[in-house]
């Protein structure tokens, strides 16, 4: 597998995309990166990880997120307790948390405009995976122990998070299919497992190219 290769993958929520992403990079044996990015963004930058999960795929907003336990001197300079982050800060510094991890070599990373970010990377491959919204529903209900009424609102919820911060931060249109290099649905190719045989098919024909 080419050393240079990074899959970015954006999803609706409850379409097994998470899954998905690990159980690929486990396939091509390279690193995953989901809620782990922001760990390492927050160790990158001295700020606490807490900041990076409440602004984590959150379009910007006029709250400022103080930073009550100081930072560390990185390259942004010394921040100090009279310093403030708004969600467009540390979007600029997750993003330089994520060309960091592409430079370093192959990976799958998911959601937070990584295919934005990445564009200009030649063996950068954007995927979208959707999924009927009967068999979301039965995901999350099953994943977090929810009705289905409650479900069904927290997948339109998040979907609708995850699009305002993507469409603000890319000028792109999430979910769209000109957007990403693949758009597949998990319910329609059997699940998980399925989707996973069919993405190393395609990653592996495009490699080729």
């Amino acid at each position: 597998m080419n050393n240079n290769l990074i899959i970015c993958i954006g999803r609706q929520y409850g379409s097994g995309g998470h899954e998905i992403g690990e159980k690929l990079s486990k396939k091509l044996d390279i690193p995953f990166y989901d809620r782990e990015l922001l760990r390492k963004a927050a160790e990158e930058h001295g700020i606490v990880e807490e900041l990076f999960a409440k602004a984590d795929e959150q379009p910007t907003d006029s709250f400022l997120y103080s930073l009550s336990l100081g930072a560390q001197n990185h390259s942004m300079g010394m921040l100090g307790f009279s310093d403030y982050l708004t969600n467009d800060n540390l979007f600029v510094m997750q993003s330089k948390t994520i060309r960091g991890i592409a430079a370093e070599g192959p990976c799958v990373i998911i959601g937070r405009c990584a295919d934005y970010i990445l564009q200009d990377m030649p063996n950068c491959v954007s995927i979208f995976i959707c999924a009927d919204i009967d068999s979301r529903v039965r995901r999350i209900m099953d994943r977090r122990g929810l009705d289905e009424k409650a479900a069904a609102a927290a997948i339109k919820k998040t979907d609708k998070k995850r699009a305002n911060y993507y469409n603000f931060y890319s000028e792109k249109s999430w979910g769209i299919c000109s957007s990403y290099d693949i758009s597949l649905s998990s319910s329609r190719l059997g699940g998980v497992d399925a989707t996973v045989e069919a993405l190393d098919a395609y990653i592996k024909a495009r490699m080729k190219q």
